[in-house]
């Protein structure tokens, strides 16, 4: 199984209208596309939240020619979205993993 983990600081002043839009929006958006078949997200504890919470969502695939599938024909748009939606009011970065 492979992860495809997203790690997102989020400023504060758009943290709850943020944690909306990726759970009603942008998550199904992603799973919409039928290359991830679940997600967790979490909430980083013990960070410095001064600038804003830090949460993960973590997807969950398959196949890494999934994820590949994903990079190649959905990220972009997706992260397009991420910054016609919010600006620079995050910061975002990502990460794979294979599970073992």
């Amino acid at each position: 199984m492979i992860i495809y983990n997203v790690t997102i600081k989020v400023s504060p002043e758009i943290n709850l209208d943020w944690l909306i839009w990726m759970k009603e929006i942008h998550i199904p958006g992603i799973l919409d596309t039928g290359l991830f078949h679940d997600y967790r997200m979490s909430r980083l504890l013990e960070q410095d939240d001064t600038d804003g919470p830090t949460y993960t969502v973590q997807y969950y695939t398959d196949s890494y020619e999934n994820y590949q599938t994903y990079l190649q024909e959905y990220a972009a748009k997706f992260r397009e979205l991420s910054f016609d939606m919010w600006g620079d009011n995050f910061v975002a970065f990502r990460t794979v993993m294979q599970v073992v």
